[in-house]
Formats: C-alpha cells, structure tokens, sequence
C-alpha cells in the first residue's frame, strides 16, 4: 500500500515537471514595434473610441503567447532607434520570440528630420537593422507594411498616400527571408470592399458629443476604432495562418 502511494506521488510529480517544463519551452512572446497604427490606446473603448490593431491582437492567441506592445504614437523606423525604445526590446527578447515591426506612416514626414527616412536608404537600413539584430538574439522578425489611410477622391477611389515604402518593406523581407505580411494590400482590400461610407466606421470617425474625449467630433482616416482595429488583427492572424508560421498551432 505504501509502495503504491510512493509511486502515485512520484507519478504526479513527474507529471507537475512536465507541465511546469512544457509551458516554459513552448510560451512564446511576441514584441511589436512600429506606431500609433499599432500602438495600444488608454482608457476603455467607450472612454477613448481609438484603439490600435495590435492591442487586439493578444484575444487571437493562447495564453502560450504573450504580447508586449512597445509602439508608440509619432515613432517612425528612426526615432524608435534613436529613443532608445528599441534597445529596450532587445534587452529583453530572448531565443524563440518574434518581433513584427511596422513602420511607415511617420518616416514620410518630411519636415520633421528626427522622423523622416528616405524609403530607398535610411528606412531600408533601418529596417535591416531590426531584422540582424532580432536574428542575433535568436528570434524571428517578421515584417509588416502600413495600414492603408482611408483616402477616397471624389470619384470614390481609394488613393495611395504611402509611396514606396511598402514596397520596400517588402523588398527587404524577400532579400533577408523574412516572413512578409502586407498589411497595406489587406487593409486596401478590407476598405475598397466597404466603400466610402462604410469604411468610416473602420476609422476614427466620431459624431459631435458622442464621446467626451471628442466634444466636436472627428474625422481621422488614419487612426482606427474598435470595430478597425479587430478587424485588421484579424487580417495579421489570417496571414499567419495563410503563411503557416509556426505560430500558427498558438492561434485560438
């Protein structure tokens, strides 16, 4: 009897071990970089309307990934390096984690030079930049290019503003073989198949008085809300999935 009770609790041991080593070797984080297009939002969606497409992303995946979120409104490929935030990501990612990286919007600011890069060398570089040194601490950079701004003429069609940086992020991705996930082609898609009026409810469009944040309202065609935002973290999760990524079995 006592035989049998000493191998049950060895029994159950080894099975704690397990469980507890399991979960340590598969939890996996995934850090974002990029800006406010990604970036998390204060306050509850019906304090602040506007959220960012990676603060939804964490409701897409097991508790075996977790997400750290270090966008930041106005940060561009260049002022995250110089701000020392991506130093601060390197510090902690370890061997294992991913990090996708979405710049664009700000690097096209021209009259601002702590933002600005040229698409065709200093983005470029940058952008190689995160991919060596995200493989240097072994981990996977994934690259991503910008959401598309809801920019409609008046004829009704949807007009690029983001030049050629999309198509350098994914010039980058295919030179160093990194997975590519153009966010600027789904979100085109996801907005032209909603046309003009619909699509503002996709974006940061607010009536006078329906939010306190917003007494006068708004009209944002770059900034998401909720409904946007879930859906474009949806539109990563189906390119993951697309892609087979070994990220995919972490998906709910």
């Amino acid at each position: 009897m006592k035989v049998n009770k000493l191998i049950l609790i060895i029994a159950l041991i080894g099975a704690l071990m397990s469980t507890a080593f399991y979960t340590q070797e598969d939890s996996i984080t995934i850090y974002l970089v990029g800006d406010s297009t990604m970036a998390n939002k204060p306050g509850t969606p019906e304090e602040n309307p506007e959220r960012g497409w990676g603060q939804l992303l964490p409701a897409f995946f097991k508790p075996s990934v977790k997400i750290e979120n270090h966008a930041v409104n106005g940060r561009s490929s260049k002022s995250f390096i110089t701000e020392g935030r991506w130093k601060a990501v390197l510090e902690k990612l370890q061997s294992g984690d991913y990090v996708f990286i979405q710049f664009g919007h700000n690097d096209q600011k021209t009259a601002d030079s702590s933002r600005y890069t040229n698409p065709w060398t200093g983005y470029r570089r940058n952008l190689q930049k995160y991919v060596t040194e995200t493989r240097a601490k072994g981990a996977y950079p994934v690259i991503l290019s910008s959401i598309v701004r809801r920019k409609f003429n008046e004829q009704g069609t949807l007009v690029d503003t983001h030049g050629a940086y999309p198509f350098v992020a994914r010039s980058v991705a295919e030179e160093m073989g990194v997975p590519f996930i153009d966010m600027q082609l789904l979100t085109e898609d996801y907005v032209i198949a909603q046309g003009p009026d619909e699509s503002k409810g996709t974006y940061l469009w607010v009536a006078p008085g329906e939010y306190d944040k917003f007494p006068e309202g708004k009209q944002d065609d770059t900034h998401l809300n909720l409904k946007g935002a879930t859906a474009y973290a949806g539109l990563v999760v189906s390119a993951i999935k697309a892609m087979k990524m070994p990220l995919e079995p972490h998906l709910k």
